[in-house]
């Protein structure tokens, strides 16, 4: 009962409308897929870009509106000329594909991560076809367009951009940490065709870890745990809702979503790259289905502890502080008894 009425608090009237319109539009576009057979219109990075614009109350990304739709559907472009038209073997082409989305984020001074997913999906999907950015470019209209009269009607507070810093030699430096260990844990896993382990989605958390101040830093285990529930709970789904029974993965994808906000609401923590990861499954060979989620617990526990201990420096932190982070928040919220008047006692 406690339980409950903490989802009830922690949903508002208009939260609630912004969860149901974001359901809305991932249930519409892979309905879109559905309908037209063109399996390059579900882009699941929408679902975390959903979330990210949405649905959190603050400002997640720093991107100004004229800068979202050119930046996701010129690293879809980007995404797909690799495919079509360069030499180089599969790590090299996702490099790049990563560098070419650093290099963007870097010259229009955003902090849109997401864009590395857009751009490294289809290389490491290996998808050809124009749809692809067409579909990127359309859906990014429509989510910003949400955004903007989510903001007239006072369903969301206005976000307000403002520019990042100009990019000095440290942040330079930073972006090429995370390059050069990307390029050899790429190399680890693409030769060994186990290619879910660096799936985008794993990679923009990666570099969230890395290069941002979100307090989700010092969750790392609580991160982890989301991920890997988001990817058994989209593969479940997925295998049994559209494989076995039959039914439309539009119906399977709001299905998938909706669990996953469930989620969010229970722990009252948003993570936008597992909404992401719940939807891959739908876009995956059915031959690789299953074992999807033990690959992505695999990358996200590699990723996530790379991260922390090459740039968090987490070996360094007090030990109560590692304890913390170490302990997810609803483990430790669980573990607290609540007070009874019974048990006050008086200071002296």
């Amino acid at each position: 009962m406690h339980n409950l009425k903490k989802i009830k608090r922690s949903v508002d009237p208009a939260k609630g409308k912004r969860y149901l319109y974001a359901l809305l539009m991932i249930s519409a576009m892979v309905g879109l897929s559905e309908a037209t057979g063109e399996k390059e219109i579900i882009f699941p990075e929408m679902a975390a870009l959903t979330t990210g614009m949405w649905i959190v109350d603050k400002r997640v990304w720093q991107i100004s509106k004229f800068q979202f739709i050119p930046l996701m559907t010129l690293g879809a472009i980007a995404g797909i000329c690799l495919v079509r038209y360069s030499p180089f073997p599969l790590v090299i082409n996702l490099f790049l594909a990563f560098v070419f989305a650093a290099f963007c984020l870097v010259i229009s001074r955003t902090t849109l991560i997401p864009l590395i997913s857009a751009c490294m999906l289809p290389v490491l999907l290996k998808t050809e076809s124009w749809i692809y950015p067409l579909a990127v470019c359309l859906m990014s209209f429509i989510i910003l367009s949400g955004q903007f009269l989510m903001e007239k009607t006072n369903l969301r507070q206005k976000i307000v951009y403002t520019p990042t810093t100009r990019i000095g030699k440290q942040e330079l430096k930073q972006w090429g940490r995370i390059g050069g260990s990307l390029l050899l844990f790429l190399s680890g896993f693409v030769y060994s065709s186990h290619l879910y382990i660096i799936a985008p989605p794993l990679i923009v958390t990666y570099v969230e870890f890395a290069n941002s101040k979100a307090g989700f830093r010092n969750r790392p285990v609580q991160v982890f745990l989301v991920l890997g529930i988001a990817a058994l709970w989209g593969t479940v789904l997925q295998g049994i809702l559209h494989h076995y029974l039959g039914l439309p993965e539009s119906l399977v994808a709001l299905t998938i979503v909706s669990g996953l906000f469930c989620l969010f609401i229970g722990i009252n923590k948003l993570f936008a790259p597992a909404s992401a990861i719940a939807l891959l499954p739908l876009i995956i060979p059915q031959n690789d289905l299953w074992i999807f989620p033990l690959q992505v617990c695999i990358g996200a526990a590699l990723l996530i502890t790379i991260a922390m201990l090459l740039f968090l420096k987490c070996y360094k932190w007090p030990k109560s502080h590692l304890i913390v982070c170490l302990v997810p928040d609803f483990l430790r919220n669980s573990s607290r008894r609540p007070t009874h008047q019974s048990d006050k006692q008086i200071s002296p």
